[in-house]
């Protein structure tokens, strides 16, 4: 029997295809992108499931899918004319890497897993803002449209705390959701918290660089 989460997460998938569609048809660059890397996302966990033979949790594709179909639409005008658009994209985001990084977080045995899964949500945001300004800096070197739109320091401020509030709900509620697919992927270790914080650092170097770098570039 078909799981009818499997349907919805493949009639999403769907939507995201046509948001790529539209994209390419008005020529803009930025939404096509955006829709492009939003349907190879959502299509994950049915690629595992085909190549890994690895069952993954229904409920993953559909948060998956549906974040990723926010996003894509969102780029063809509604974040710049829908004021709430950004805020439930975020949110919707923002609690789909919390219960993953939850899940992660247990199964690991990270300790304080409720107090590790907000930091990490937290430094995801951030780490998405840096990308922001990075894919704004590209865009005025190369003089092309950006693949990301950073909307300023009132915007960062506000996605940081619907990042922390999504994380806030997701402990609050004690979601383990993820934590048997997560269970399966990933076997307990005591190095998997020295292993995500050196990704963290790792991550935020190669920005910060590609920042400075580009912002030399244009201002030499």
């Amino acid at each position: 029997m078909i799981d009818p989460r499997s349907v919805v997460a493949a009639l999403l998938l769907a939507a995201i295809f046509l948001t790529l569609v539209e994209g390419v048809r008005r020529r803009d660059a930025a939404a096509a992108v955006n829709a492009l890397v939003a349907l190879v996302v959502a299509a994950l966990p049915f690629v595992l499931r085909a190549t890994a033979d690895l069952v993954v949790a229904p409920t993953l594709a559909v948060w998956l899918a549906a974040a990723g179909l926010l996003h894509a639409v969102g780029m063809l005008g509604p974040y710049d004319t829908v004021r709430w658009w950004d805020t439930v994209t975020h949110l919707l985001s923002a609690t789909f890497v919390a219960a993953v990084c939850y899940a992660g977080a247990l199964v690991g045995g990270v300790p304080w897993p409720a107090v590790a899964t907000i930091l990490f949500t937290f430094v995801a945001g951030l780490w998405w803002e840096l990308l922001e300004l990075v894919a704004r800096e590209l865009g005025e070197a190369f003089d092309v449209e950006p693949v990301l739109v950073h909307y300023g320091r009132r915007d960062t401020l506000v996605d940081l705390l619907v990042d922390v509030f999504g994380a806030v709900v997701i402990v609050a509620v004690d979601l383990r959701v993820f934590v048997p697919i997560v269970d399966r992927v990933l076997a307990p270790s005591p190095r998997l918290l020295p292993r995500s914080v050196v990704a963290v650092v790792v991550g935020f170097a190669v920005l910060a660089l590609a920042l400075v770098a580009l912002r030399w570039r244009r201002d030499g």
